[in-house]
């Protein structure tokens, strides 16, 4: 586990934020800008130290004021990635990876400089310097130098931030790679929800120096808390879903969620027995008390009521369990009259399938 527990003040600012996650996979620390994502992360490297708090990673504390413990930066083993990628502007790519792999003396190796050459496409690059390369690249070059420094964390801290929209999805692809095929842990920092819903397994919220929020990301997705910070339009439900088939004929793939629920959705590299995660907006989704007939809909569930909560004048935030997986609509106060919904009662959700977004994720 990654456990975390700090507390700092400056000036005005307090960050008081203490969250667990699992090591495995990819902890996202989300929030608007000024909410302390990067003071949290500076903690956690080192480069800051804590007026009170407590750090263990993988069963080893690294930090613990209270027992005056406080591991160096540099013995921490803790790789950074910044915004920028802060290169070495006078070495080479292959250069500023071999000074990486220098700083992994005496550490298990958890990854190899040919693996970590072939993973980011680094080959065409090694014999440029910094200058020549764009900036996608240069992030690439900075995620291999930090991973040959054979890390036991892996921070990185809104390293798309910088990058126009081409570049973001340039370097994304990457970034789910690393996901997939290290077992190392990664804390990834980010205010774009985007980012956050392709690659992060744990979600930590973080308002004015405090955590909100946190948990897996198909939980915390539902969290109103998350809503009031990116707006009902960017969230919705997030869904673990496995796949089942592909249609020839239609092009459709049908994918189970919760325990016996099935959507059929645009997936065509999708293959049986995969997993993919699907985000249902809350805006695309309709409720009806009764089983659909000669709809172009294709997607009707089954499922219960579990909360009604008013949103302002009009507007219900409703939330619909499916057999394990949950979303949410948003209905008039007239329509829940109308329908006569209520918690514990049965309804039937109906989801466009061209409203559907589909994302690998193993």
């Amino acid at each position: 586990m990654i456990r975390v527990d700090v507390a700092l003040r400056r000036g005005d600012f307090t960050l008081d934020a203490r969250f667990e996650a699992p090591e495995a996979g990819v902890v996202a620390l989300f929030g608007r800008s000024g909410c302390g994502k990067t003071t949290l992360v500076n903690l956690i490297a080192g480069l800051l130290r804590p007026d009170r708090g407590r750090l263990d990673i993988g069963g080893e504390t690294l930090l613990d004021t209270a027992a005056g413990r406080d591991f160096a930066p540099e013995d921490r083993h803790v790789g950074y990635v910044f915004q920028d990628a802060r290169l070495f502007p006078h070495l080479t790519v292959a250069a500023n990876l071999d000074f990486g792999l220098k700083r992994s003396r005496g550490r298990q190796r958890v990854i190899e400089y040919d693996e970590v050459v072939t993973l980011l496409a680094l080959a065409p690059l090694l014999h440029r310097r910094p200058h020549s390369l764009s900036g996608g690249e240069r992030q690439r070059v900075g995620l291999g130098r930090a991973l040959l420094a054979q890390p036991r964390l892996l921070l990185l801290d809104e390293p798309l931030a910088s990058l126009d929209a081409a570049r973001r999805e340039e370097v994304l692809p990457y970034l789910e790679a690393l996901r997939l095929r290290l077992s190392l842990p990664m804390i990834y920092v980010s205010h774009a929800f985007d980012e956050v819903l392709r690659l992060a397994t744990h979600l930590v919220v973080l308002e004015t120096g405090r955590v909100v929020a946190q948990g897996p990301l198909t939980e915390v997705s539902l969290d109103p808390t998350l809503t009031a910070i990116v707006g009902p339009a960017a969230v919705g439900a997030v869904l673990d879903a496995e796949v089942l088939e592909r249609d020839a004929a239609s092009g459709l793939t049908r994918v189970r969620v919760g325990r016996s629920g099935e959507l059929k959705l645009r997936a065509p590299d999708a293959v049986p027995g995969a997993h993919v995660r699907v985000q249902v907006l809350a805006r695309d989704v309709i409720l009806s008390d009764r089983a659909p007939a000669g709809l172009s809909v294709r997607n009707a569930l089954r499922g219960r009521v579990v909360s009604i909560d008013p949103q302002g004048d009009e507007a219900c935030r409703t939330l619909v369990d499916l057999g394990g997986a949950r979303i949410v609509a948003h209905v008039t106060r007239d329509a829940v009259a109308a329908l006569a919904l209520r918690p514990g009662g049965e309804v039937w959700a109906l989801v466009k399938t061209v409203s559907l977004r589909s994302l690998p994720f193993p």
